[in-house]
């Protein structure tokens, strides 16, 4: 089966995409098509189901949503690619664990692309370049179909994870794509991490579905 892909246009709000996947999860049934939704949000602290307040430092002027994926506190906003992964773990004949590591297999694998060398940590879920985040991940999975799914830093303003502990780790470094290689465009870097996802994932290629949501 092919993946479907959504290449969402815009900057957009966290909680009608956060309910339209609810929605998608919760209407699909074995015969329904996977998807990745590829998309920018506005700029949003989002809280996982382990997230603790004292995580939040002074979030100022943006708003901090509880969300009900996996993981601590994390940071969203214009210049950051946000991939949603809605699979069937079940027909995919995959575990959760085995689902993490196949998505940061993918992001290792996009950055190579662009010469950047960066590693998966055994006991902090994402990816690193040295010591600082590039790509933090969050996940739920609800009777075998996962939903939610990574952030990737391409080009952005990095200042608001200064207002919280990223992921849980107080003084967390964070870094981004644009740190480590010039001017990469975040519409050819969400094609190419599709294109990776869909390979460490056994899809048999990808099948855009247009650019709204379902």
């Amino acid at each position: 089966m092919q993946l479907g892909v959504r290449f969402l246009e815009g900057e957009l709000p966290y909680e009608p995409v956060w309910q339209a996947m609810k929605a998608f999860t919760d209407s699909r049934d074995e015969n329904t098509q996977d998807e990745v939704w590829i998309l920018q949000h506005q700029r949003v602290f989002t809280q996982g189901q382990a997230g603790k307040p004292e995580h939040l430092l002074f979030t100022g002027d943006i708003p901090v949503v509880q969300a009900d994926r996996g993981g601590q506190v994390t940071y969203h906003g214009p210049g950051q690619i946000t991939a949603y992964i809605m699979a069937d773990l079940k027909r995919l004949d995959l575990g959760p664990r085995t689902l993490v590591d196949a998505i940061e297999t993918s992001l290792v694998k996009l950055l190579a692309l662009y010469d950047i060398e960066a590693f998966p940590k055994a006991d902090a879920p994402g990816v690193y370049v040295g010591e600082s985040k590039i790509a933090s991940l969050g996940l739920r999975i609800r009777k075998g179909y996962s939903f939610h799914g990574l952030a990737l830093n391409v080009d952005m303003d990095l200042e608001p994870f200064l207002r919280i502990n990223p992921c849980g780790y107080a003084g967390m470094n964070m870094t981004q794509m644009a740190d480590h290689t010039s001017q990469p465009d975040i519409k050819v870097v969400g094609q190419k991490l599709v294109d990776q996802i869909a390979t460490c994932l056994p899809y048999e290629g990808t099948q855009e579905l247009g650019h709204h949501l379902p």
